[in-house]
């Protein structure tokens, strides 16, 4: 998946990573998704989400390395939250820098 497909926040080292809304249209209603552990240590060359939608599953990677420090805990137990447009609920993780 394109870089263009997810956003990322950055405050202060911290970067928090979620699906755009081309993101969201490319892959489809998402049905299940595996958020990466707290703890993880990942690289831009790593698994930071794996979902499975309507038209696609998908193996998300990174886009920044960096240490796994939250993940939205609504996404884990209802991965539908993915598909909102509003950032508060949608994103996947936070990693620090």
């Amino acid at each position: 998946m394109d870089t263009k497909y997810y956003w990322t926040d950055e405050d202060n080292g911290v970067v928090t990573v979620g699906l755009t809304a081309d993101g969201q249209n490319e892959l489809g209603n998402i049905t299940f998704a595996s958020l990466p552990r707290v703890g993880a240590s990942l690289t831009t060359k790593d698994t930071l989400l794996n979902v499975e939608a309507d038209k696609a599953v998908s193996d998300i990677p990174s886009p920044v390395a960096g240490k796994v420090i939250a993940i939205n805990d609504k996404a884990a137990n209802d991965p539908s939250v993915l598909n909102k447009k509003d950032k508060a609920d949608s994103w996947i993780a936070k990693i620090q820098k």
